[in-house]
């Protein structure tokens, strides 16, 4: 915890108990806290005046404020492999408060504001990396064919939405009211839904809606974008004018996916299609020219409206399906050019990157409106088949035993997903950088700037990069530990609340000066010549 941070603890506490600190007269912002039961408001205030609210804020600063640590007991050693001598060691009894706090390394926004905010970053980097270079990708690959891409769902059913050129919702030909449905419901809707109306992504007739097949389709996204990339290297080939099975000597597709859920409750894919040269052991080899951007976003659409995928139902009584994308599919060339007056660009790399980066740390639970009647009615649809998928396989066991006769089997695990059981965020090897060595990286640079902070002396870490991103073969130490998992989470809802706020202060912070830099910057370039970097 920062010594700024710390201080707006202390002077939020006048604001929820007057007496706590008698005489004692703000100097600085409030740190926000949501309003607090009397328990834990209880609990913030013994929290911070706690005799170990020093160790108790150092454990809060090395997880980075996260909402809900892993608690750890056991130590390390650290091996130099040549010699087999114990250069380091480490134990959480050194710890004041007597275990080890590490990130729960949660994804989503909705479960740890702080995690989410660097897997953001790591996603930005890896995102980046593979449209302009840097990170260990050549910036050759900037100039390679790219596009940027989205594959929505099909529709089950009319849902209440935002039209373009503020028309209206569901307005059917002619000027009288739209005939009744089947279930005695209007058919059309003629408002114009603002931002935060509770009614978008909500079914006009919840009855009419086919809520069995949106939960299929859900299910089964994960292997309908499988076929997608599969489709589009055959039509990649055969533009080029090669046997698929010969592509890789000539061209590789590389990809980063991003999924989003719709306020109707059903994703779809923002991705980044990158066309390279042939397949190498390094990858990143440049493109031929055979086949632009314009062509290759051509080629995404036709891949994305054709392709299809036939499912089974969930048992006897539920119909096959043919399923694929809906009709609304955008793929726009990313153009890579430095020029910032550029007429002609369509898409910018860092925005595209950050769009996706911002995704990825998206869930379900994030989309705003999940506690409203459709979105109860898709787990309640999800239970009840997965339940028909679980008599179904009972009925009808596999005759070597083994689980998995049923592919909706597991369907019951994801309720919570609404049937969506995919990464939310996934690139073919080639892309760029992988998590794994941007978290290495990352290890590595923390480690030099404790060192850097000991002894005193400057360390620039963009000299270092390559180091940083080094394979595990240059290491020349191990790390041997005996660990035992103690715990998740803080003690009492007063510090996870206190963790939360800590971790939204210092979100503010960061955007704070990253408006800094970028005012600077877009100063420097007005005193320029029109040109960015």
């Amino acid at each position: 915890m920062s010594t700024r941070t710390r201080q707006a603890v202390t002077n939020t506490l006048p604001a929820l108990f007057p007496d706590c600190l008698p005489g004692f007269t703000p100097t600085g912002a409030l740190l926000e806290l949501p309003p607090l039961s009397e328990e834990c408001a209880r609990q913030v205030t013994d929290r911070v005046l706690a005799p170990d609210f020093d160790a108790w804020s150092e454990a809060l600063a090395r997880v980075g404020n996260c909402a809900r640590p892993v608690r750890l007991c056991g130590h390390s050693e650290t091996v130099d492999l040549a010699t087999g001598e114990i250069v380091a060691g480490y134990t959480s009894a050194s710890e004041r408060l007597g275990v080890t706090h590490v990130r729960c390394g949660n994804r989503r926004a909705s479960e740890c504001l702080s995690c989410s905010r660097v897997y953001a970053g790591d996603m930005f980097h890896l995102i980046r990396a593979g449209v302009t270079g840097g990170k260990g990708v050549p910036e050759a690959v900037a100039d390679n064919p790219l596009v940027f891409a989205t594959l929505t769902g099909p529709s089950f059913g009319a849902v209440h939405g935002r039209r373009d050129h503020h028309n209206r919702c569901h307005q059917l030909p002619g000027t009288e009211p739209g005939p009744l449905c089947s279930h005695t419901r209007r058919r059309d809707c003629h408002l114009r839904h603002g931002e935060d109306d509770p009614l978008l992504g909500q079914p006009l007739c919840g009855g009419c809606y086919d809520y069995a097949s949106h939960v299929v389709w859900q299910w089964w996204a994960p292997d309908l974008w499988r076929r997608f990339t599969i489709a589009l290297r055959r039509l990649v080939s055969h533009a080029i004018g090669v046997p698929v099975t010969r592509l890789g000597e000539v061209a590789t597709v590389q990809y980063a996916k991003v999924a989003e859920f719709q306020l109707r409750g059903l994703v779809h894919f923002h991705t980044l299609v990158r066309l390279d040269g042939p397949r190498t052991p390094d990858g990143f080899a440049p493109a031929s020219g055979t086949l632009d951007a314009t062509g290759l976003a051509l080629l995404v659409r036709r891949a994305a409206t054709t392709v299809r995928l036939t499912v089974p139902g969930v048992d006897v009584d539920d119909p096959a399906r043919v399923l694929a994308f809906g009709r609304q599919v955008d793929a726009r060339p990313v153009r890579t050019s430095r020029r910032t007056d550029d007429p002609d660009r369509v898409l910018d790399p860092e925005q595209v990157a950050g769009y996706l980066a911002k995704y990825a740390t998206k869930s379900a639970t994030d989309t705003s409106g999940t506690d409203n009647p459709h979105h109860r009615r898709i787990r309640a649809t999800t239970r009840a088949l997965a339940g028909r998928a679980r008599t179904a396989a009972a009925a009808r066991p596999s005759t070597d035993g083994a689980p998995g006769a049923n592919p909706y089997e597991l369907l019951g695990r994801w309720v919570h997903m609404l049937g969506f059981r995919g990464h939310f965020a996934s690139k073919s090897r080639r892309y760029s950088v992988t998590l794994g060595v941007l978290r290495r990286a990352r290890r590595r640079a923390q480690a030099l700037i404790a060192q850097s902070r000991d002894s005193g002396r400057p360390l620039n870490l963009a000299a270092l990069e390559a180091d940083l991103l080094a394979d595990e073969d240059t290491e020349t130490t191990l790390v041997i530990g005996d660990w035992r998992y103690v715990g998740s989470g803080w003690a009492t809802d007063g510090e996870r609340v206190l963790a939360a706020a800590a971790a939204a202060r210092a979100r503010e912070y960061a955007q704070w000066k990253a408006d800094q830099r970028k005012g600077s910057q877009e100063h420097v370039r007005g005193q320029g010549d029109g040109w960015t970097d």
